[in-house]
């Protein structure tokens, strides 16, 4: 028999339905109703497993041939396009953080059951001040409970301001983020689990993973909510 305080909590739930996220229509306790959920973006079945660009056969893409990226894989929840884009913006500039539980959720069914650190893709201060919170951060806390991983949200810092890098060519953004993190902990034989938002040409989480690597990070493995493809 439920307690009663749970029983109170469902009646109340059954008298103030949710709203979906994207559409409005009554979405009972859940972010997104089942119309606008079945619509969300998937990724394509053949992936190259170390950035998740679409490939033929799901081997590993030119680009990552010619330049190999300091991290050793990446895993994301879905393809960055409508309207997967209007759900973390929700979260990002709509401060609406019950989106980075419903992210982290979608994250973690991707993802098996090991002894990887989580480490949150960190904000400078300056921008950390300006948004309130850090998205990577919230999506990573909720994670890790679910996977049961350990939480590290210190280690990596962004020491220096850069622009965003939605703003400049993308030949610039390597040369923008390139010395922008610190990390202060020894990570020797560790696997790290790396969390972002979105990932587009992966040049922040590359600069992030190869300062992981050099502090003695044994694999990275890059996990965000979303993947832009370039096709």
């Amino acid at each position: 028999m439920l307690p009663i305080k749970q029983l109170a909590r469902n009646w109340l739930a059954s008298l103030l339905p949710g709203s979906c996220l994207l559409c409005g229509a009554d979405s009972r306790d859940a972010l997104l109703c089942p119309a606008c959920a079945s619509d969300l973006p998937a990724l394509p079945p053949a992936q190259c497993p170390q950035c998740a660009e679409q490939t033929t056969h799901g081997e590993r893409c030119g680009a990552c041939l010619k330049t190999p990226p300091h991290f050793d894989r990446t895993v994301a929840a879905f393809r960055y396009d409508f309207p997967i884009d209007r759900i973390i913006h929700a979260l990002k500039y709509g401060h609406q953080l019950a989106v980075a539980g419903w992210l982290a959720d979608r994250l973690a069914a991707c993802l098996p059951k090991g002894d990887e650190l989580v480490v949150a893709l960190p904000l400078h201060d300056e921008r950390l001040r300006e948004r309130g919170f850090n998205q990577s951060v919230e999506i990573a806390r909720i994670l890790s409970q679910r996977l049961a991983y350990n939480l590290d949200c210190s280690s990596l810092q962004r020491t220096r301001a850069t622009p965003p890098q939605a703003d400049l060519p993308l030949k610039e953004r390597q040369r923008n983020v390139r010395g922008a993190f610190e990390c202060s902990t020894d990570f020797s034989g560790r696997q790290i689990l790396l969390i972002d938002d979105v990932m587009t040409t992966g040049s922040t989480v590359n600069e992030a993973a190869r300062v992981l690597k050099l502090h003695g990070a044994s694999r990275v493995t890059v996990a965000v909510a979303a993947r832009a493809l370039k096709h």
